[in-house]
């Protein structure tokens, strides 16, 4: 019997889900859903110190590094905590004229 091969952080990273895009009358929102498989990649310091299994809120840099392409203006500014693969970002909305 062989051991199956562990994905790579690459192969994860095509696996990201991405959810439609929704807003309320100041942010355009979406969450991020990560591949569970994908948090034991991730460094350590990404983590909330607490031990609590969570991601701390992720720079722009971070959250790239890791494999998730959005385009520029989102901003991570929550994790989903009974579910902790799952991100979720946000932007502002354009100002209306």
């Amino acid at each position: 019997m062989s051991k199956s091969k562990q994905p790579t952080m690459e192969e994860l990273a095509e696996r990201i889900i991405y959810s439609d895009r929704y807003s309320d009358d100041r942010f355009e929102y979406r969450h991020v859903i990560l591949p569970k498989a994908m948090l034991k990649y991730i460094p350590k310091s990404y983590f909330s110190p607490d031990d609590s299994g969570l991601l701390r809120i992720l720079e722009e840099n971070e959250w790239r590094g890791i494999g998730i392409t959005q385009s520029l203006g989102w901003e991570h500014f929550e994790v989903h905590a009974p579910e902790p693969h799952i991100l979720l970002f946000r932007r502002p909305l354009p100002a209306k004229r």
